[in-house]
């Protein structure tokens, strides 16, 4: 595996989970005709299907068995079932197989790693991007685009299957970046897990209103439809990740709602300085951020 781009190029990879992710990301290897084979392993013999027929793989199972073959093993299914697959993977999996997932925490999955047979080589991984949208279907070779693609080394991880990571990365059109799992899974509890659990709330909050007003989701327009956009994810996938990164989510909950309790405050006691100063930092913010 000296030079990690030809590995890649003469690799049969195998895909765990052909939804929206482990699925986009057979499009995009399939799209820069990136390694000797694809191969996807799902429950659904309609997914199986499909795939087989966009061209995303070149063989598809319902068995991890299929996986036994491949020089690359990618789990893309929710976060605990990637843990659970785990075991089943290293009594599979050949020697010198590189283990990779696409979970959206870390400290768990690389922990579940670490339990690896030493034949194999594991390393975590989470492409940061996605949509509310989920399965097969929505499945884009687009979607790594310019997108940060996190690696979380383990220390038995081999400099040749980082180096084939972030091959991989590039390939699909993303920028890879190495973290540390804990300082991952601290950061996407504020800026992904957070926001997922605000727009879960408002659209409970809204459709408690709404019992009492058949106007209100009629009114409803672009704020609001934007707002609330990612309490449409998978439940399932997202249960995981709030569970397998509970405390920095529930702590970051604590802190928003103590700051939008001191926003309320400021609401109702029309103390209008601390509004502006509040929310004028809060534009400029966001402004910067997206120049």
């Amino acid at each position: 595996m000296d030079d990690p781009a030809f590995a890649l190029r003469d690799a049969t990879i195998a895909i765990v989970g052909i939804g929206l992710m482990g699925g986009s990301l057979a499009l995009a290897l399939r799209a820069q005709n990136a390694c000797r084979a694809i191969l996807g392993i799902t429950r659904s013999p309609a997914t199986r299907d499909q795939a087989l027929a966009r061209g995303a793989v070149d063989e598809a199972s319902g068995h991890l068995s299929l996986a036994a073959s491949a020089d690359v093993i990618v789990l893309a299914t929710p976060v605990r079932t990637i843990m659970r697959q785990m075991a089943e993977i290293g009594a599979v999996a050949r020697a010198g197989a590189v283990i990779m997932d696409l979970g959206s925490t870390k400290q768990a999955i690389v922990r579940a790693m670490e339990q690896l047979p030493a034949r194999l080589e594991p390393i975590g991984a989470h492409p940061m991007c996605g949509k509310e949208t989920f399965g097969f279907h929505a499945a884009d070779a687009a979607l790594f685009q310019n997108a940060p693609f996190v690696l979380t080394p383990l220390a038995r991880t081999s400099p040749a299957t980082l180096a084939l990571a972030q091959t991989l990365a590039l390939t699909v059109g993303a920028r890879p970046i190495v973290l540390d799992p804990a300082r991952h899974d601290r950061i996407v509890g504020a800026i992904s897990h957070l926001p997922f659990a605000l727009a879960a709330t408002l659209m409970a909050t809204a459709a408690d209103l709404a019992q009492n007003d058949d106007l209100l989701f009629t009114l409803a327009a672009g704020g609001f439809r934007d707002t609330s956009r990612l309490a449409a994810s998978d439940t399932t996938m997202m249960l995981d990740i709030l569970l397998t990164n509970s405390n920095h989510v529930a702590n970051l909950m604590r802190t928003y709602a103590a700051r939008l309790n001191q926003f309320a405050d400021s609401i109702e006691g029309k103390d209008e300085s601390a509004l502006r100063t509040m929310l004028e930092h809060a534009a400029r913010s966001r402004r910067e951020l997206y120049v």
